[in-house]
């Protein structure tokens, strides 16, 4: 395991510290944007020899810039399975990157805040990554970097179609802005599948808890843009905010539909699964996401009595797989992580920290 990497362990994103607006329904704001090198083929075409060339321009580059000055890179042919697996989970790189060889890479500023995916579809997916509704400062940022590596790399554009890249859905802006939402409330009175079908319907994409390609858990959702050609970037910014917006009011409306109808059974179902976090002795990771999402809720409710968002924010990205043996600094397998898990949440729910904090 890298230093850079036992460092992440040891400390939890910048992302979960539930900081940002509407941090009790917006887990975190993402903005991502794809980039690639003129005069360079696509990554899936590109021999081993061009994609150095591409990865030693990128990082060189962006150590220029104001954002990325203090990087480290992560070659993830350098990188252990599990080490690219605490990637993923951490949110900070997709699948698609960690199958990929020493050519590709992850540029990764100090706070985790600001990073560039390299060598993934397509040489550069700028991305930064806010706690809470954050649209417009992540854009900023992302808008920020992109500015300064404009400056220093040439990239392939044109004036019809825009930044030219290697999946025809991500020409023109090369912009994806997402939010991952938590809607337990929608979820209970059975409203989601509706709500989320108008979500589809003005052009936006729901995803699971992990993006593309991943299962909804937890009732945690990934909202993001479908389209990039033929947008602009404050129309599809502005899209994604209003219909942000209108799931928050949603959900909030549907949380005081259950409190004044069901408050006992929204109550018991709460801080029973605060009993089993609390208490357990051994617990799998999907279990662990549920019941958390459900303390979550409570939180969201100001419900008294429970551990505070960051806390409970932690253990939903420390308690996976990957996260939980790098802590350990050693692999095993599925029972004793389970017990390994029970313990890590015990002791984060019932440290003096946080319980001076339910108090």
């Amino acid at each position: 395991m890298t230093p850079a990497l036992k460092e992440l362990a040891r400390r939890p994103s910048r992302w979960l510290d539930a900081s940002g607006p509407h941090s009790e329904v917006v887990l975190s704001t993402r903005v991502r944007l794809a980039r690639n090198v003129l005069g360079a083929p696509f990554t899936h075409r590109a021999r081993e020899e061009q994609l150095h060339q591409v990865l030693h321009s990128v990082v060189s580059a962006a150590r220029r810039t104001g954002s990325l000055r203090d990087s480290v890179l992560l070659r993830m042919g350098d990188l252990a399975g599990l080490d690219r697996q605490f990637l993923v989970e951490r949110h900070l790189v997709s699948h698609d990157l960690v199958e990929g060889s020493s050519t590709r890479g992850l540029l990764l500023g100090p706070d985790e805040t600001a990073s560039i995916m390299i060598n993934e579809e397509d040489h550069l997916r700028l991305q930064v990554i806010h706690s809470g509704f954050q649209l417009a400062e992540s854009w900023r940022s992302a808008n920020h970097l992109d500015d300064e590596l404009d400056g220093l790399l040439d990239y392939a554009f044109s004036e019809e179609l825009g930044y030219l890249t290697a999946c025809p859905t991500n020409a023109g802006t090369g912009l994806r802005c997402s939010v991952l939402i938590h809607l337990p409330a929608l979820v209970l009175t059975k409203q989601i599948t509706k709500v989320l079908q108008g979500v589809t319907q003005v052009g936006l994409a729901v995803r699971g808890f992990y993006g593309e390609g991943s299962e909804v858990m937890g009732n945690f959702f990934q909202v993001s843009n479908q389209t990039t050609l033929g947008h602009r970037e404050k129309e599809t910014a502005e899209n994604l905010e209003r219909v942000t917006r209108q799931l928050i009011e949603y959900e909030e409306k549907a949380r005081e539909v259950l409190l004044r109808d069901a408050r006992l059974q929204i109550e018991d179902k709460i801080y029973r699964a605060l009993g089993t976090l609390a208490y357990c002795r051994s617990i799998g990771s999907q279990e662990t996401l549920n019941l958390s999402s459900a303390v979550r809720f409570g939180v969201a409710l100001e419900l008294p009595g429970l551990p505070p968002l960051p806390v409970l924010n932690e253990i939903l990205v420390f308690s996976q797989p990957a996260h939980l043996q790098r802590m350990l600094g050693r692999e095993i397998g599925p029972t004793e992580r389970n017990v390994a898990r029970a313990e890590y949440v015990r002791g984060r729910l019932n440290s003096n920290e946080t319980r001076a904090d339910r108090a």
